[in-house]
């Protein structure tokens, strides 16, 4: 009866450990319990390489929001992206939106610039300032092709 009772205590600490890390993902992922604290925004980027849906929306380094969305304008064949922001945090209306790199080897998130306009976004508004991603394999190229002319 004891070994019974040492198989239970075993397996119970296996499912908490198991809730546990299942919670833990859920939080890394934003898939955090009620979304209804956020706004929508869009913004059509030229190149919105290395990132997707889930990507980190982030103003002064902090994480105020997700990428919801990402599809092809079939007109002017850029890339529409739209994301959710935190209602706590009330954005300018000409304020500019970029794709960083979190260093070489780091991946890449969104990054907000606010602007000095009086007058803010609302929620589904559009971020018209864009930047897209810059590839560093065409850095290089550039870098090389500078260096060999001079």
């Amino acid at each position: 009866m004891s070994e019974n009772k040492s198989e239970v205590l075993a397996g119970g600490i296996v499912l908490a450990a198991a809730a546990g890390f299942l919670f833990y993902m859920g939080q890394v992922a934003g898939l955090s319990a009620g979304t209804s604290g956020n706004y929508d925004l869009t913004a059509s980027f030229r190149s919105a390489e290395g990132i997707s849906v889930g990507t980190d929306v982030r103003l002064a380094g902090v994480k105020i929001g997700t990428v919801t969305g990402m599809s092809l304008n079939p007109e002017t064949y850029r890339a529409d992206v739209d994301i959710a922001v935190l209602d706590s945090v009330e954005l300018s209306e000409d304020t500019s939106i970029l794709i960083s790199s979190e260093g070489l080897l780091g991946g890449n998130f969104v990054e907000l610039i606010p602007g000095g306009s009086p007058f803010n976004l609302e929620a589904g508004g559009e971020i018209e300032d864009t930047q897209g991603s810059v590839s560093l394999i065409s850095l290089l190229v550039k870098f090389v092709a500078g260096d060999a002319a001079e």
